[in-house]
């Protein structure tokens, strides 16, 4: 039996992304994100209800985890780049991040 790993995007009811990972069952980590004050993130406890706005799967909780802390460190432009399947955007948008301003 192989495990399956997820790396998910939820939108939370206020707009804002919370970006996770899990070696669960997505549906039944959604679940909890949604009904479950125990097993719920605080961040998703306080903005319920949320749904899967993206979710990649992987062969391990490692790989899972490690994409988690990319995703992470990505503003919301590039994660909505992400969601909205515009990969060819997430260059152009890491490099305007990375950027100094000049104001």
């Amino acid at each position: 039996m192989s495990i399956m790993a997820w790396t998910y995007i939820l939108r939370c009811v206020d707009g804002s992304f919370y970006t996770g990972s899990t070696d669960k069952d997505l549906d039944a980590r959604v679940w909890e994100h949604n009904n479950d004050d125990v097993l719920a993130a605080n961040f998703t406890r306080k903005r319920r209800p949320v749904i899967v706005a993206y979710a990649e799967h992987f062969d391990s909780v490692d790989l899972a985890f490690a994409r988690e802390e990319q995703l992470q460190g990505w503003g919301r432009a590039k994660k909505t780049a992400l969601i909205e399947g515009r990969g060819s955007d997430l260059p152009r948008l890491a490099r305007a991040r990375s950027e100094p301003r000049s104001d």
